[in-house]
């Protein structure tokens, strides 16, 4: 039987986690970095984490034997030849990555899939720098990625389907839940996820609650497992700002997704969040944090504003062909946990009072963010077409 080779770029915590993954079904894998200590770093931490799970009675020594066998670190890009498919894990930085697949189209077969792991990078844009960017397309995991369930696959324009289709069926057969996504600013869950940072900020920014009443409300009475600043937190202000910022800039600055200044200047000074031990709390060693307002009517006034343009998002990138209605719940509930799908949600709440709220937001502020999705508009329509009839 052929061995199945894996080359993973970049040996940071993505990249080591989707080489363990792939690894643990039976992979051989190249792992490549040009920094030596990153790749130590990385090895010391796939086998601390598995030696965890033997801990726990969920893996075999011998497993993890076969595993870390099978995962091999090199700082030579010839090392790939071999490939069937490479996935790039390294900085969104797209000359970067231009110039590192020039490179690897040199290296590697013609058969050979390559695959980019950019969050919120245009992926045409990065197979242009190919010369057969038909085997190109985006292969976007979830941190960490050997955790995560969902994985966006993403095919450009250029992408062939049926390379496309069998990439699908790879990531398929390592456990994960896959999703289809347009090649738009943020694919599903970076684009339709924004309002739940961005709506959280401006509430703040505006002076109507403080940050924990806002975390509060949201876990308390919306279900979240998190709240968006202790998400923020989680994720890393830099790698969030960043996402917000690319995400905002390629849709031409459309108000809808406009960063916070608030969120800049953590960045700024460096407050990432928990890796950096302060973001929007103070994670030091007994650092004291305020306490949230337990306002049961502000925190659903709270919750409203954020979970109604949350759904006139998901609502809109079904609207405008991002993905399936499907597709987009699943992305949502196993890509960052929603309680439920944002079109269920709808649903439940029903489509005309989501428009109301809308509409009252938008005559509010006078602001394009806060415009009503069509999609959204001719929903709220048919049910009031029924209700007519009743």
């Amino acid at each position: 039987m052929k061995k199945k080779f894996l080359g993973v770029i970049g040996s940071g915590t993505m990249g080591s986690g989707i080489a363990q993954l792939a690894a643990t079904h039976n992979w051989d894998i190249v792992v490549l970095d040009k920094d030596p200590t990153q790749i130590k770093t990385a090895e010391s931490k796939i086998y601390s984490g598995l030696e965890k799970l033997k801990e726990k009675g969920k893996i075999t020594a011998e497993a993890i034997e076969n595993i870390t066998q099978k995962i091999k670190y090199s700082q030579d890009i010839s090392e790939l030849a071999d490939c069937s498919i490479v996935i790039e894990a390294i900085i969104e930085d797209i000359s970067i990555k231009k110039k590192l697949f020039a490179e690897l189209e040199s290296v590697v077969s013609k058969e050979c899939i390559l695959a980019t792991n950019t969050s919120s990078l245009s992926v045409a844009s990065i197979s242009a720098a190919c010369k057969l960017p038909e085997r190109f397309l985006g292969i976007h995991f979830f941190n960490p990625a050997h955790i995560m369930p969902l994985v966006e696959i993403v095919s450009s324009i250029s992408t062939d389907s049926a390379i496309a289709k069998t990439a699908r069926g790879i990531v398929d057969s390592w456990g994960k839940c896959t999703v289809e996504a347009k090649d738009t600013p943020g694919f599903i869950v970076n684009r339709v996820a924004r309002p739940f940072y961005g709506e959280a900020l401006r509430i703040y920014d505006e002076g109507i609650a403080d940050i924990p009443t806002i975390d509060w409300a949201i876990k308390e009475l919306g279900g979240f497992r998190m709240g968006p600043f202790e998400l923020m937190d989680f994720i890393g202000n830099d790698v969030n700002y960043k996402v917000t910022e690319a995400v905002f800039e390629q849709f031409y600055y459309d108000p809808r997704y406009k960063p916070s200044l608030t969120q800049k200047r953590l960045f700024e000074s460096g407050r990432f969040g928990r890796k950096s031990g302060r973001g929007y709390y103070n994670y030091a060693e007994g650092a004291s944090n305020p306490e949230a307002k337990k306002d049961f009517k502000l925190g659903e006034i709270i919750l409203h504003r954020i979970l109604t343009m949350l759904i006139n998002e998901a609502i809109d990138a079904v609207y405008l062909g991002i993905a399936s209605a499907q597709d987009i719940e699943l992305a949502m509930t196993k890509g960052v946990n929603y309680p439920k799908g944002l079109l269920a949600w709808c649903e439940e709440i029903g489509a005309d009072r989501i428009l109301e709220n809308m509409q009252n937001l938008s005559r509010t502020y006078q602001e394009d963010r806060y415009r009503p999705s069509l999609m959204l508009k001719e929903m709220a329509q048919k049910k009031s077409a029924i209700a007519d009839r009743l």
